[in-house]
């Protein structure tokens, strides 16, 4: 039950930073272009010029890559990574799920090599006091997105090879539906009923 609870939380919190992270450069961008182009028009060049957020597009490159790795991790749960699967599925079921498994656990192994090389660096990167060029931010906390970013890649990774190996269902996700949109009476019964069995889970 408390596993249930746990990867709701992780699944909102993982939505929420990336949607945040998403909103809040998008935004930075508009009103940083916005900001440029007044400061070209002549009579409002002496009230915008003392306006500066020079740091702005390097704040954006930031938050662009804490949103990828992140955003990486959503995919792996949610199965919208582009995949080449032709020849697995022309496979007998007992050879595909052999590859399909290998396949989620050399994922996880990639990630997790990757997160303890970036822990690594970041662990030497700490003492230096090395910090960025226009908003001097520690680099240690920019660079710290690699090592929480692919452990937790890797434990979607893991998640969706569990959940695989016991029901043989992967993450599919379906570029024609909207969430929390319903499409017909049946579906409708469907949406509703998943939500009261996924209710009955966190109960």
């Amino acid at each position: 039950m408390r596993g249930f609870v746990f990867l709701r939380i992780l699944d909102r919190l993982e939505e929420i930073i990336i949607a945040c992270l998403i909103g809040a450069a998008t935004l930075l961008i508009f009103v940083a272009v916005v900001q440029r182009y007044l400061i070209g028009v002549p009579f409002l060049y002496p009230y915008f010029y003392n306006f500066n957020i020079t740091w702005a597009q390097e704040l954006c490159i930031y938050m662009f890559v804490w949103m990828a790795k992140f955003g990486a991790a959503y995919g792996v749960r949610t199965g919208i990574h582009v995949g080449v699967d032709v020849i697995v599925n022309m496979l007998k079921p007992k050879y595909r799920t052999k590859v399909i498994m290998f396949g989620l656990m050399a994922g996880a192994f990639f990630t997790f090599t990757v997160g303890t090389m970036g822990a690594k660096f970041i662990i030497e990167l700490y003492p230096t006091d090395q910090v960025s060029p226009d908003l001097e931010l520690p680099r240690w906390i920019i660079f710290l997105c690699v090592p929480l970013g692919s452990y937790l890649m890797c434990f979607r990774f893991l998640q969706v090879a569990w959940a695989y190996w016991h029901t043989g269902e992967l993450p599919h996700h379906d570029p024609g539906h909207v969430e929390g949109v319903v499409e017909s009476a049946h579906a409708a019964k469907d949406l509703a009923a998943e939500e009261l069995a996924s209710n009955g889970d966190t109960r």
